[in-house]
């Protein structure tokens, strides 16, 4: 069963996602991690899901705050993406250290630098495998200019725009 295992994570390496932060604070605590999985689910209302793994901290923070934000990184936000995915260390063991941070309407950390920000008021969890598919409606869409970070075949890059 490695064989199928290590197969799926080689074909998943190779399907580029845009990179977020999704953060959480609330009575179990203020947490952050590293995602590619995250999606819109629907307009009507606004509803956005994320993926993570039920190991990370974050997951039962989320569970108990009943709020997430995903953060969209931009390009050039890596050190941020790496600390939050606990590749590199935090400046003084503090992920939160790195950006300037407010809090939002669900009382999620926000961002302030982020490519888009959807701060969201968490309505449903499953748990699937190693992962929990956390549901959320969405409060408030923050957008700004600039262009996505993002990961493929295991390395940062972001969209090259052509103009004719």
């Amino acid at each position: 069963m490695t064989d199928a295992r290590d197969s799926f994570l080689e074909g998943m390496s190779r399907s580029a996602a845009s990179v977020s932060v999704v953060t959480t604070d609330g009575p179990g605590g203020r947490g952050g991690v590293t995602v590619s999985s995250m999606t819109s689910v629907s307009a009507d209302p606004p509803t956005m899901l994320v993926c993570i793994n039920c190991d990370a901290r974050s997951s039962s923070r989320i569970l108990e705050n009943d709020n997430f934000c995903i953060n969209l990184l931009r390009e050039g936000q890596t050190e941020l993406s790496d600390v939050f995915a606990a590749l590199s260390d935090p400046p003084g063991g503090d992920k939160f250290a790195v950006g300037e941070w407010t809090k939002g309407e669900s009382g999620a950390p926000i961002l302030q630098t982020a490519l888009v920000t959807f701060d969201c008021r968490l309505t449903d969890s499953h748990h699937s495998g190693s992962h929990f598919i956390f549901v959320g409606e969405v409060l408030k869409t923050t957008v700004a200019d600039g262009k996505p970070l993002i990961y493929g075949s295991r390395s940062y890059g972001f969209p090259q725009y052509h103009t004719e």
